[in-house]
């Protein structure tokens, strides 16, 4: 089954192998300036890996701005980025740093505001719980997806944060005690030139730190994901979303 339908106002893309009611749900959010469908093409090669995910119902959201005006090609954002920061973050910048992880970026209320609809309405189209639920993307949607697993009523089954950085760390860090156990599977590239190595580290410690059970996959790459890391993510996939 695939189809693209809206969750929460968001075009959708919908993905599930098998027939009926899916036994779990994965929402993967697309990073900046990358089409809607950007991770789309994961689900077959998830599926290849894993054959016990064809159960499983594979939703990746559009993101709600365009971007097509400055980069073609169905470019969009979960919020706008200021560019010359990412390139002062890039560069180590320790006072971009601290601006970073302290002041929540313009347009993110919005689009968490959407990601937490478009998790209760998939729960309320599917049956699934909260606990049945994997939240996860990709670089900014990474980072969106990060915030929401942190802030909904109750944990969700897992957490996916692929190229992701850590962001707003005053209010992660408290909630992060509110989800110890969650699983979390991180990637991240150690010659990453847009999110830095170092930052993901610091993402991935305030979560262990907060009890979270963080497995973590680094990898000699960029901004990305390799193969190594979706046979990584295939397996734990197959593990957090088994029937209980």
């Amino acid at each position: 089954m695939q189809r693209t339908t809206r969750l929460a106002g968001l075009d959708c893309r919908v993905l599930q192998q098998t027939e009926g009611p899916p036994t779990a749900a994965v929402v993967l959010a697309h990073g900046y300036g990358a089409p809607g469908d950007d991770l789309v093409g994961l689900t077959e090669m998830l599926w290849q890996l894993a054959p016990a995910l064809a159960s499983v119902r594979f939703v990746y959201p559009a993101a709600p701005l365009s971007l097509d005006a400055m980069y073609g090609g169905g470019a969009r954002a979960w919020w706008h980025i200021d560019m010359l920061q990412v390139q002062r973050l890039a560069n180590g910048d320790p006072a971009a740093l601290r601006e970073f992880r302290k002041l929540e970026p313009e347009g993110m209320g919005a689009a968490r505001s959407a990601m937490l609809k478009l998790v209760d309405e998939l729960s309320v189209q599917t049956g699934l719980g909260l606990g049945q639920l994997v939240l996860g993307g990709f670089s900014q949607g990474a980072m969106l997806t990060t915030d929401v697993a942190l802030r909904l009523p109750e944990a969700p089954r897992a957490l996916v944060a692929l190229s992701g950085t850590l962001l707003l760390e005053d209010a992660w860090r408290p909630k992060a005690k509110a989800r110890a156990g969650l699983p979390v599977f991180q990637s991240h590239g150690r010659r990453d030139p847009i999110l830095r190595f170092d930052a993901a580290e610091a993402l991935r410690d305030v979560l262990v730190e907060g009890g979270l059970a963080v497995d973590f996959h680094p990898f000699d790459g960029g901004h990305e994901i390799p193969l190594g890391v979706l046979r990584s993510l295939a397996a734990f996939l197959t593990a957090a979303t088994k029937r209980t």
